[in-house]
């Protein structure tokens, strides 16, 4: 189960220049249900995702490079481009008054932030994932995430790979 939160950025972080990052290409053979592929560095992966916005089933298995370059001719849409800086956020703030056990509120949680390539630029979203959907309703966002865009559908990577330019 994959259970994120998905923000707009404006303004890059400080210090983006020591994370860690994943250079992604992905492309998608299907959007209802999601059915996808990734290069994500040297790897390569099918993923199939559920129905959903803050949580939805996800499965990965892996493909062979061959095998993802056979499937990225079938793709529909756009070939989605971009950097995901893996961002860590070793004390991440909770509402005060959220029912969260002393474990929850402790765990570490990294910010996952993608900077697309065009035709997507200059867009910027971070995502967090998290263990419940009562924390990622808890999450007090760092005061440089933008608009919350979780709950709509036009910024997930499926449904922006169909958009058109």
């Amino acid at each position: 189960m994959e259970i994120e939160r998905k923000f707009i950025i404006q303004t890059l972080p400080p210090s983006l220049d020591s994370c860690q990052f994943h250079l992604i290409e992905q492309a998608y053979l299907n959007t209802d249900p999601v059915v996808r592929i990734r290069r994500q560095d040297n790897e390569f992966y099918l993923t199939y995702k559920g129905k959903g916005l803050l949580a939805r089933e996800e499965y990965n298995l892996p493909l062979n490079e061959e095998s993802y370059y056979h499937l990225r001719r079938k793709a529909d849409g756009n070939i989605i481009t971009k950097k995901r800086y893996l961002i860590p956020l070793p004390q991440p703030a909770y509402d005060e008054h959220a029912a969260l056990s002393v474990q929850e509120r402790k765990n570490p949680l990294t910010i996952e932030l993608d900077v697309f390539d065009a035709p997507f630029a200059p867009l910027m979203i971070a995502e967090v994932e998290f263990s419940s959907e009562h924390a990622a309703n808890a999450f007090l966002p760092p005061p440089w995430f933008g608009q919350d865009v979780t709950f709509d559908p036009q910024y997930h990577n499926s449904n922006l790979s169909q958009r058109k330019f």
